[in-house]
Protein backbone atom coordinates (compact mmCIF):
# COMPACT_ATOMS: atom_id res chain seq x y z
CA UNK A 1 0.00 0.00 0.00
CA UNK A 2 1.98 3.01 -1.55
CA UNK A 3 -0.99 5.80 -1.49
CA UNK A 4 -0.50 8.52 0.73
CA UNK A 5 -4.33 8.71 1.61
CA UNK A 6 -4.93 5.37 3.55
CA UNK A 7 -2.28 6.57 5.96
CA UNK A 8 -3.91 10.00 6.19
CA UNK A 9 -7.01 8.48 6.89
CA UNK A 10 -5.67 5.95 9.43
CA UNK A 11 -3.80 8.67 11.91
CA UNK A 12 -6.90 11.07 11.74
CA UNK A 13 -8.90 7.83 12.88
CA UNK A 14 -6.54 7.38 15.15
CA UNK A 15 -6.38 10.73 16.87
CA UNK A 16 -9.85 11.00 17.30
CA UNK A 17 -10.82 7.20 18.36
CA UNK A 18 -7.38 7.94 21.03
CA UNK A 19 -8.93 10.52 22.29
CA UNK A 20 -12.72 8.79 22.53
CA UNK A 21 -11.54 5.90 23.72
CA UNK A 22 -9.80 7.41 26.80
CA UNK A 23 -12.58 9.83 27.80
CA UNK A 24 -15.04 7.18 27.08
CA UNK A 25 -14.84 4.69 24.98
CA UNK A 26 -16.06 3.42 20.98
CA UNK A 27 -12.92 4.78 19.49
CA UNK A 28 -12.92 1.56 17.46
CA UNK A 29 -16.09 2.27 16.15
CA UNK A 30 -14.12 4.98 14.01
CA UNK A 31 -11.03 2.69 13.29
CA UNK A 32 -12.21 -0.47 12.37
CA UNK A 33 -14.62 1.38 9.47
CA UNK A 34 -12.05 3.27 7.92
CA UNK A 35 -9.48 0.30 8.09
CA UNK A 36 -12.50 -1.51 6.37
CA UNK A 37 -12.85 0.73 4.14
CA UNK A 38 -8.55 1.15 3.13
CA UNK A 39 -9.49 -2.62 1.81
CA UNK A 40 -8.52 -4.67 4.65
CA UNK A 41 -10.17 -7.70 5.16
CA UNK A 42 -12.49 -7.95 8.86
CA UNK A 43 -10.20 -9.93 10.91
CA UNK A 44 -7.52 -7.93 9.57
CA UNK A 45 -8.72 -5.16 10.30
CA UNK A 46 -9.43 -6.40 13.60
CA UNK A 47 -5.70 -7.41 14.74
CA UNK A 48 -3.95 -4.30 13.20
CA UNK A 49 -6.28 -1.77 15.58
CA UNK A 50 -5.11 -3.83 18.57
CA UNK A 51 -1.66 -2.16 17.75
CA UNK A 52 -3.39 1.06 18.09
CA UNK A 53 -5.37 0.49 21.14
CA UNK A 54 -1.98 -1.02 22.78
CA UNK A 55 -0.05 2.43 22.28
CA UNK A 56 -2.87 4.40 23.36
CA UNK A 57 -3.81 2.61 26.64
CA UNK A 58 0.51 2.59 27.35
CA UNK A 59 0.29 6.38 26.60
CA UNK A 60 -3.22 6.86 28.47
CA UNK A 61 -2.02 5.18 32.00
CA UNK A 62 1.36 7.38 32.09
CA UNK A 63 -1.06 10.15 31.66
CA UNK A 64 -2.91 9.49 34.48
CA UNK A 65 -0.11 8.70 36.24
CA UNK A 66 1.39 11.49 36.16
CA UNK A 67 -1.87 13.19 36.74
CA UNK A 68 -1.78 11.48 40.45
CA UNK A 69 -4.33 8.84 38.97
CA UNK A 70 -2.42 5.18 39.60
CA UNK A 71 -3.10 1.98 41.26
CA UNK A 72 -0.85 -0.81 39.49
CA UNK A 73 -1.84 -3.16 42.19
CA UNK A 74 -5.33 -3.09 41.98
CA UNK A 75 -5.24 -2.47 38.15
CA UNK A 76 -2.93 -5.78 37.91
CA UNK A 77 -5.52 -7.96 39.43
CA UNK A 78 -8.45 -7.16 37.78
CA UNK A 79 -6.86 -7.32 34.47
CA UNK A 80 -5.49 -10.29 35.29
CA UNK A 81 -8.24 -12.06 34.97
CA UNK A 82 -9.50 -10.61 31.45
CA UNK A 83 -6.28 -11.99 30.32
CA UNK A 84 -7.67 -15.31 29.66
CA UNK A 85 -11.07 -13.80 28.52
CA UNK A 86 -9.12 -12.19 25.86
CA UNK A 87 -7.31 -15.31 24.86
CA UNK A 88 -10.57 -16.87 24.17
CA UNK A 89 -12.49 -13.84 22.83
CA UNK A 90 -9.80 -13.73 20.29
CA UNK A 91 -9.75 -16.74 18.62
CA UNK A 92 -14.10 -16.51 18.43
CA UNK A 93 -13.21 -13.48 16.28
CA UNK A 94 -10.74 -15.09 13.85
CA UNK A 95 -13.74 -17.52 12.91
CA UNK A 96 -16.94 -15.76 13.26
CA UNK A 97 -19.35 -14.02 10.39
CA UNK A 98 -19.57 -10.60 10.28
CA UNK A 99 -23.30 -10.62 10.76
CA UNK A 100 -22.22 -11.80 14.43
CA UNK A 101 -20.08 -9.15 15.50
CA UNK A 102 -22.92 -7.07 14.56
CA UNK A 103 -25.82 -8.40 16.34
CA UNK A 104 -23.80 -8.53 19.60
CA UNK A 105 -22.61 -5.43 19.52
CA UNK A 106 -26.39 -4.60 19.83
CA UNK A 107 -26.68 -6.34 22.38
CA UNK A 108 -23.98 -4.92 24.40
CA UNK A 109 -25.36 -1.33 23.40
CA UNK A 110 -28.46 -1.92 24.93
CA UNK A 111 -27.00 -2.97 27.83
CA UNK A 112 -24.69 -0.22 28.25
CA UNK A 113 -27.61 2.30 28.14
CA UNK A 114 -29.50 0.26 30.47
CA UNK A 115 -26.26 0.40 33.16
CA UNK A 116 -25.78 4.01 32.52
CA UNK A 117 -29.33 4.85 33.31
CA UNK A 118 -29.24 2.56 36.90
CA UNK A 119 -29.15 5.16 40.24
CA UNK A 120 -25.87 3.22 41.62
CA UNK A 121 -25.22 4.10 45.83
CA UNK A 122 -22.47 7.22 45.67
CA UNK A 123 -19.03 6.28 44.69
CA UNK A 124 -15.84 6.62 47.42
CA UNK A 125 -13.69 8.52 45.31
CA UNK A 126 -10.89 7.08 47.72
CA UNK A 127 -11.74 4.10 47.99
CA UNK A 128 -9.50 0.83 46.60
CA UNK A 129 -11.22 -1.35 44.01
CA UNK A 130 -13.35 -3.50 46.13
CA UNK A 131 -12.21 -7.02 45.00
CA UNK A 132 -15.02 -10.15 45.02
CA UNK A 133 -15.79 -13.32 42.63
CA UNK A 134 -18.65 -10.76 41.56
CA UNK A 135 -16.10 -8.29 39.82
CA UNK A 136 -13.82 -10.79 38.70
CA UNK A 137 -16.40 -13.21 36.67
CA UNK A 138 -17.51 -9.34 35.32
CA UNK A 139 -13.83 -9.10 34.02
CA UNK A 140 -13.82 -12.21 32.31
CA UNK A 141 -16.75 -11.51 30.53
CA UNK A 142 -15.39 -8.13 29.84
CA UNK A 143 -12.35 -9.62 28.47
CA UNK A 144 -13.97 -12.18 26.45
CA UNK A 145 -15.86 -9.69 24.51
CA UNK A 146 -12.82 -7.44 24.19
CA UNK A 147 -10.79 -9.70 22.80
CA UNK A 148 -13.85 -10.71 20.68
CA UNK A 149 -14.61 -7.24 18.90
CA UNK A 150 -12.86 -4.48 21.28
CA UNK A 151 -15.35 -1.74 19.98
CA UNK A 152 -17.56 -0.28 23.02
CA UNK A 153 -15.25 -2.59 25.25
CA UNK A 154 -14.76 1.04 27.42
CA UNK A 155 -18.16 1.51 28.02
CA UNK A 156 -18.72 -2.13 29.55
CA UNK A 157 -15.58 -1.54 32.02
CA UNK A 158 -16.80 1.99 33.01
CA UNK A 159 -20.34 0.58 33.86
CA UNK A 160 -18.56 -2.32 36.04
CA UNK A 161 -16.04 0.08 37.77
CA UNK A 162 -18.85 2.20 38.88
CA UNK A 163 -21.81 -0.03 39.28
CA UNK A 164 -20.22 -2.93 40.61
CA UNK A 165 -16.79 -1.56 42.19
CA UNK A 166 -18.56 1.48 43.28
CA UNK A 167 -15.42 3.93 42.00
CA UNK A 168 -15.48 7.26 40.84
CA UNK A 169 -15.67 8.42 36.56
CA UNK A 170 -12.65 9.42 36.41
CA UNK A 171 -10.85 6.64 38.94
CA UNK A 172 -12.96 4.15 36.41
CA UNK A 173 -11.22 5.77 33.54
CA UNK A 174 -7.85 5.12 35.01
CA UNK A 175 -8.78 1.31 35.57
CA UNK A 176 -10.09 1.13 32.13
CA UNK A 177 -6.97 1.91 30.03
CA UNK A 178 -4.94 -0.32 32.29
CA UNK A 179 -6.85 -3.32 31.90
CA UNK A 180 -7.06 -2.89 28.41
CA UNK A 181 -3.36 -2.10 27.77
CA UNK A 182 -2.69 -5.43 29.92
CA UNK A 183 -5.61 -7.80 27.56
CA UNK A 184 -4.91 -6.28 24.47
CA UNK A 185 -1.51 -7.85 24.73
CA UNK A 186 -2.74 -11.28 24.38
CA UNK A 187 -5.12 -10.59 22.15
CA UNK A 188 -2.97 -8.86 19.74
CA UNK A 189 -0.74 -12.14 19.89
CA UNK A 190 -3.41 -14.24 18.79
CA UNK A 191 -4.22 -12.19 15.86
CA UNK A 192 -0.65 -12.22 14.72
CA UNK A 193 -0.27 -15.96 14.87
CA UNK A 194 -3.69 -16.18 12.78
CA UNK A 195 -4.99 -13.62 10.73
CA UNK A 196 -1.87 -11.27 10.92
CA UNK A 197 -2.18 -7.94 10.84
CA UNK A 198 -1.21 -4.57 8.75
CA UNK A 199 1.80 -3.19 9.94
CA UNK A 200 2.42 -0.23 7.69
CA UNK A 201 -1.46 1.06 8.28
CA UNK A 202 -1.30 -0.20 12.49
CA UNK A 203 1.76 2.03 12.97
CA UNK A 204 0.98 5.10 11.57
CA UNK A 205 -2.89 4.44 13.72
CA UNK A 206 -1.08 3.59 16.64
CA UNK A 207 0.37 6.64 16.18
CA UNK A 208 -2.66 9.02 15.86
CA UNK A 209 -4.01 7.32 19.06
CA UNK A 210 -1.51 8.10 21.01
CA UNK A 211 -1.76 11.82 20.46
CA UNK A 212 -5.35 11.02 21.35
CA UNK A 213 -4.65 9.77 24.14
CA UNK A 214 -2.84 12.33 25.39
CA UNK A 215 -5.49 14.48 24.69
CA UNK A 216 -7.97 12.21 26.46
CA UNK A 217 -6.57 11.97 29.47
CA UNK A 218 -5.72 15.47 29.65
CA UNK A 219 -9.87 15.72 29.92
CA UNK A 220 -10.56 13.42 31.67
CA UNK A 221 -8.72 14.49 34.90
CA UNK A 222 -9.08 18.18 34.46
CA UNK A 223 -13.51 17.43 33.54
CA UNK A 224 -13.68 14.80 36.10
CA UNK A 225 -17.32 13.20 36.29
CA UNK A 226 -19.62 15.37 34.35
CA UNK A 227 -17.80 15.25 31.34
CA UNK A 228 -16.86 12.18 31.26
CA UNK A 229 -21.03 11.16 31.78
CA UNK A 230 -21.90 13.34 28.54
CA UNK A 231 -19.35 11.88 26.50
CA UNK A 232 -20.76 8.13 27.61
CA UNK A 233 -23.97 9.64 27.12
CA UNK A 234 -23.32 10.81 23.16
CA UNK A 235 -21.41 7.56 22.47
CA UNK A 236 -24.28 5.43 23.34
CA UNK A 237 -26.50 7.39 20.97
CA UNK A 238 -23.62 7.68 18.36
CA UNK A 239 -23.28 3.62 18.71
CA UNK A 240 -26.65 3.15 18.17
CA UNK A 241 -27.12 5.05 15.67
CA UNK A 242 -24.22 3.54 13.84
CA UNK A 243 -25.95 0.29 14.25
CA UNK A 244 -29.14 1.60 12.81
CA UNK A 245 -27.23 2.68 9.50
CA UNK A 246 -24.68 -0.46 9.86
Amino acid sequence: MTEPLPYFLAFGAGIAAGTLNVIAAAGSLITLPILLFIGLPAAVANGTNRIAILTQNVVAVAGFRSRGYADFRGGSKLAAVTVPGAVVGALLAVEVPDVWFRRILAGVIVLAALGMFARPKPPDTQAVVKRGAAAYLTMFGIGVYGGFIQAGVGILLLIAFYHVLRVDLVRANMYKVFVVGVYTIPALIVFLATTGVAWGIGVVLAAGNGIGALIGTRIAVRGGEPVIRRVVGLVLLLMALRLVTW
